[in-house]
């Protein structure tokens, strides 16, 4: 029997692991970068002047326009704010004048650094926002068209989209004209007669920042991306795992299946390599010991014939007794011969009815003057071959007439697979035998006659039959009486 090998396959599994990293690396960069320089920058969180001192006024919550709602709290105390900038000082100024006031009973803490700006009366225009593009001279600046001599600038042209950046800084610059602001995260308190703080800050939210949201959204887009690649990925390592373990099971049920044929790495190539190999080498050592078994069993019918023949002169006491022991060996040989056909014959897979072929089997016993009966059952489909299930049913329900006078059979379903059980009502085997029934040639009757204790393989061909078709064959003795055969196949 030729097999299928496959080819070299593609590359190793560590080249396939190490190019999903990558690809997963490179795809979570290029989506950051697209995030960062395709979406706006996020406002800050501007809480003006108004906005605290109102809070803190009212003693209630304050929403600001371009921030988190404010709250207000009472507190026995507070971590010191640290020494005064200017920005800070002028500030706290401007508070104590809303608030009337001092200075020094105001506590002003910031993460971060000061991240504050005041507009004070030197200040001719509005002072220079955060970041990196600073103040932009040009018309209408602090220098005059032009800079400070009015000439050597171009000419204005006409207005183009202006940069991000910029107007978020003239944005911050619109606020500061109007009234000192603080932005981002920060902690005010006016410490009260009782040594109180009452203390305002923004309301506390697990994602502080629009940069937060901003990450997490670069994670969730990169996670969507590479999704599929390593859904793709998974499916390829994990596929011919899956079919090994299919391969595995049909090969213990019949060991004439079709080799495995994979496509993928070059560990999975050869790994099926090398399983069709034992495949073929199982398949060759059990054909090799059934021919051997066959062989032996047709050349034993030559000697037994001369022997037949050389008894005719023996007297008659002796030549029946001879004749005897001749009769009993040739059956031996026939029942050798026809459990060697049978595991040798392919086996023609097709879909029965499983409580079908016990009610026929049935019947055909109660024909021929048997106590069988088959109960209602479940219909159960089940795969295998039919002329094997056949003489499988037909072995046990002999066994439950000849032994146990009748035979009872059920089938039902039970987990994943089926069930068919023969009851009798003889007198069951002893608890040790209850294995060594199956052994070839093994006969649990202590009768030498071949009429009653048989050949001893009826059991052996049912157990493996059962074996091959992917089931097995339990005996158990029932406490009511009798025993129960009881067989499992896959449905």
């Amino acid at each position: 029997m030729k097999f299928a090998v496959p080819g070299r396959g593609g590359a190793p599994l560590f080249a396939q692991a190490l190019g999903l990293a990558l690809v997963t690396l490179v795809a979570t960069i290029l989506i950051c970068v697209a995030v960062v320089f395709n979406v706006p920058p996020p406002p800050p969180e501007l809480y003006k002047l108004s906005e605290i001192s109102r809070a803190l006024k009212s003693g209630e919550t304050v929403h600001p326009r371009d921030g988190r709602p404010l709250m207000v709290r009472h507190r026995a105390s507070i971590k010191p704010d640290g020494e005064d900038s200017q920005r800070r000082a002028e500030f706290k100024a401007a508070i104590g004048r809303e608030l009337n006031v001092p200075v020094d009973r105001i506590s002003i803490r910031t993460e971060n650094g000061p991240r504050f700006f005041v507009r004070t009366q030197r200040q001719k225009g509005p002072p220079p926002p955060p970041g990196p593009n600073g103040p932009r001279p040009g018309p209408g600046g602090p220098e005059g068209p032009g800079g400070p001599s009015g000439q050597g600038g171009p000419p204005p042209g006409p207005p183009g989209p202006m940069p991000r950046m910029q107007i978020l800084n003239d944005r911050i610059a619109a606020v500061m004209r109007d009234e000192p602001f603080l932005f981002g995260d920060f902690e005010l308190g006016i410490r009260q007669s009782d040594g109180r703080w009452l203390v305002v800050e923004p309301k506390f939210t697990v994602l502080r920042d629009t940069w937060q949201v901003r990450i997490l959204l670069i994670l969730a887009l990169s996670a969507a991306a590479v999704s599929p690649l390593a859904w793709l990925f998974a499916r390829r390592l994990a596929g011919p795992i899956t079919a090994f373990a299919a391969a595995a099971e049909r090969l213990g049920r019949d060991p004439r299946a079709p080799p495995l044929s994979l496509s993928g790495s070059a560990e999975v190539a050869a790994a099926a390599n090398a399983f069709n190999e034992m495949q073929e080498r199982l398949r060759r050592y059990v054909e090799d010991r059934t021919a051997m078994i066959g062989a032996v069993a047709h050349d034993l019918r030559t000697p037994l014939t001369r022997l037949r023949f050389r008894i005719e002169t023996t007297p008659d006491d002796v030549r029946s007794k001879l004749e005897s022991d001749i009769d009993q060996m040739e059956a031996m040989i026939s029942a050798t011969l026809a459990f060697v056909r049978d595991t040798s014959r392919p086996a023609e897979r097709t879909k029965l009815e499983l409580a079908s072929l016990l009610e026929s089997v049935m019947d055909e016993a109660a024909e021929t003057g048997g106590d069988a009966t088959a109960e209602e059952s479940e219909k159960i489909v089940i795969e295998g071959d039919p002329i094997a299930l056949k003489r499988l049913v037909t072995n046990l329900v002999e066994n439950a007439l000849k032994y146990g006078g009748a035979a009872r059979g059920r089938v039902y379903r039970q987990g994943g697979g089926a069930i068919l059980e023969i009851d009798d009502d003889g007198p069951g085997v002893p608890s040790g035998e209850l294995e060594r029934v199956f052994e070839p040639f093994f006969r649990g009757e202590p009768s030498r006659n071949r009429e009653t204790g048989g050949i001893g393989l009826g059991l052996a061909v049912v157990r493996s039959l059962a074996r091959a078709h992917g089931g097995d064959v339990t005996l158990l003795n029932r406490p009511e009486g009798g025993l129960r055969a009881r067989v499992t196949l896959p449905a």
